[in-house]
């Protein structure tokens, strides 16, 4: 997947040029150009595609990616009839960046994916959709916390399901991260 976010990968396989100035995919990656803008005192990127459509619908849209080639994460918000990510004033600052700047993007979805489980574990997510629904929301550090206790089992099948139980009851009553015991 850091392959898609390289830009010397996605030149070397560029994507299918779009009518929306969106270069395709590379991988799960979105390259395209665009101008910053400001709404109000916040500056945004504006993102030039529906992520509910190329990534799937969920309640927020986690990514990380590039911005005139300096490392961003972010989460795309609804920006009027559009979407896009705020810049804060300090990594503008740092990157030289202001209202107006023409920029290349790079944005893919950050963590681990629906596409990415296991399947037993994308039975059990898509079995109950609110679970589901809510691991798609999380910040991938909450996913990888819930994948590793899953994965922690790779020696006891018959504990792994319990674990997949449990963590998709967790997730249906919207819990963040396992309890401590």
């Amino acid at each position: 997947m850091l392959r898609a976010l390289d830009p010397t990968a996605s030149e070397r396989r560029p994507g299918l040029p779009t009518s929306s100035g969106v270069t395709g995919p590379t991988d799960r990656g979105q390259r395209y150009d665009t101008t910053l803008v400001g709404v109000g005192r916040r500056v945004y990127v504006p993102v030039l595609f529906d992520p509910d459509r190329v990534w799937g619908t969920k309640p927020q849209h986690h990514v990380h990616g590039t911005v005139n080639g300096m490392g961003v994460r972010a989460v795309i918000e609804r920006v009027g009839d559009g979407f896009g990510i705020v810049l804060g004033p300090a990594w503008r600052r740092d990157c030289g960046l202001a209202v107006g700047d023409h920029v290349t993007v790079l944005l893919a979805p950050e963590g681990p994916q629906r596409d990415d489980l296991a399947p037993d574990v994308q039975r059990a997510l898509a079995e109950n959709p609110d679970a589901g629904a809510f691991f798609d929301s999380l910040a991938q550090f909450y996913r990888r916390a819930f994948l590793r206790y899953i994965d922690g089992t790779k020696r006891r099948p018959a504990v792994r399901a319990e674990r997949i139980a449990e963590v998709v009851d967790l997730l249906g009553e919207g819990y963040k991260e396992r309890p401590t015991r």
